[in-house]
C-alpha cells in the first residue's frame, strides 16, 4: 500500500453551510478510513449527512457549502487543502461517483457517446478513436448491448436501468481507486437494483478499487460492505462490520431502521416506524441528536455527547444506554476526551 496507512482517511470532518437562518453544521466530528479493495457503506436517513459527507471528499458542495475542519487524506495527501487546478485532476482519475439519480444525472441535449467520451478525453490520454474504443468497451463491461448504437443515443432513448449502467460506466472509465455509490439504485425497480448492486461487485474485483456506498437501505448493503457506518444528525452513532451491525445493534437508530425492514415469511408482523421528526440541524442538542427521538432516552442523552465506545474489535457504537446497563463502561481515556463530570457518569451508571 506503499508510504501511506489507508487508501483514503477522513478525520473528524466537519462540513458547514451557510444559510438565511444560521449555520448548518451538516456534517460533524465524522471519521472513517477505507482501504484498497474494500466496500465501506454509509447508511441513514434524508439529512443524516450521508451525501454531504461524500460530496466533502471530492469537494463538490454547493456555493454556501465549506469544508470548515478536519482533514481528509488521500494517500496520505491531505486533499482538503487542495485547489481547484488539483482537485480536478483527482475528481474522476483517483475518484469517480455515481449520483442516486440517472433521470439527471446525464444531459439529454448531448449523445451518451459525446458524454462518456468526453469524461475520458478529460481524464486520460486517450483521443479520437481511442476514446471511442474506450467507450464501446466500458459499455460493453457494464452490461449494455449493442454499445456501438448505443453511443449514438441519447438518455431519453434509455431504460433507468440503462442509464444507471451508462452513469457507472462514466464514473469508471478512468479505473478510480475510489468509486463513490450515492444510492445508485434508489430510482430503480428491486430486479434492476440487484442488477446494479452484482455488476458493481463484478467490476471492482475485476478493476481492485474502493467502494463507499451511500444509502438509507440497509438492505441494500447487507452482503456487499466489509464495514458499515450508520449516521444520523451529521454525526456517526455506530460502526461495524455487517453482521455486526444486523445481529448486535448497539444504537437505538441502528435497532429503528433494521425493525424498519420486512421480513420476506412475514415474521416481523407490522413494520415499526421510528416515531417523530429528523432533527432540527439548526437546533441540535449538546447531547445525542437522536435523543429527541428515542424511547430509552435518559436526562444526560440531551446534555452530553455520548462517547464512542468499543463493543468488540469490530464494533463501535455512542450510546449512552450502553453505559447505563453497564456491559460496556467507560474507560478512562473515553471519559477524558469527552470532557464528562463524575457526576454525569454517576447519573448514567446508578439512575439511567
Amino acid at each position: 500500500m506503499g508510504e501511506y496507512e489507508h487508501l483514503l482517511s477522513v478525520q473528524d470532518l466537519h462540513t458547514t453551510f451557510t444559510t438565511d437562518n444560521g449555520e448548518v453544521q451538516a456534517v460533524n466530528g465524522v471519521s472513517f478510513n477505507l482501504d484498497e479493495r474494500k466496500v465501506l457503506g454509509i447508511v441513514g436517513e434524508s439529512g443524516s449527512g450521508k451525501s454531504v459527507t461524500a460530496y466533502s471528499i471530492m469537494q463538490i458542495l454547493a456555493e454556501n457549502g465549506r469544508i470548515s475542519g478536519g482533514r481528509i487524506l488521500f494517500k496520505g495527501e491531505d486533499i482538503s487543502k487542495w485547489d481547484e487546478k488539483q482537485m480536478s485532476g483527482f475528481r474522476g482519475k483517483s475518484c469517480s461517483i455515481i449520483f442516486q439519480d440517472p433521470m439527471t444525472s446525464l444531459n439529454p441535449v448531448f449523445s451518451v457517446g459525446n458524454q462518456l467520451m468526453e469524461a475520458i478525453r478529460l481524464h486520460t490520454d486517450k483521443k479520437g478513436q481511442e476514446a471511442r474504443d474506450r467507450a464501446i468497451e466500458m459499455l460493453k463491461l457494464v452490461g449494455i448491448n449493442e454499445p456501438e448504437k448505443r453511443l449514438k443515443q441519447y438518455p431519453f432513448e434509455l431504460s433507468g436501468g440503462m442509464r444507471q449502467r451508462v452513469m457507472i460506466a462514466m464514473a469508471l472509465a478512468c479505473e478510480p481507486d475510489i468509486l463513490i455509490a450515492d444510492e445508485p439504485t434508489t430510482a430503480l425497480d428491486v430486479t434492476i437494483q440487484a442488477q446494479i448492486l452484482e455488476l458493481m461487485l463484478d467490476i471492482q474485483k475485476k478493476l481492485g478499487m474502493a467502494i463507499i456506498m451511500v444509502t438509507h437501505d440497509l438492505g441494500v448493503i447487507a452482503e456487499m460492505c466489509d464495514e458499515i457506518i450508520v449516521m444520523y444528525g451529521g454525526r456517526v452513532c455506530e460502526r461495524g462490520t455487517a453482521d455486526e451491525i444486523f445481529y448486535n445493534p448497539k444504537h437505538e437508530y441502528t435497532k429503528g431502521l433494521l425493525h424498519s425492514i420486512p421480513s420476506l415469511d412475514g415474521s416481523k408482523g407490522r413494520l415499526q416506524s421510528i416515531e417523530g421528526t429528523p432533527i432540527n440541524m439548526l437546533n441540535m442538542p449538546n447531547g445525542c441528536a437522536f435523543c429527541p427521538r428515542c424511547k430509552e432516552a435518559m436526562k444526560i442523552c440531551l446534555e452530553a455527547l455520548p462517547p464512542e465506545q468499543q463493543i468488540n474489535d469490530f464494533h463501535k457504537a455512542s450510546c449512552w444506554i450502553n453505559v447505563r446497563d453497564g456491559h460496556y463502561p467507560l474507560t478512562e481515556e473515553e471519559i477524558a476526551a469527552g470532557g464528562y463530570t463524575e457526576k454525569e457518569i454517576e447519573e448514567v451508571v446508578s439512575h439511567g
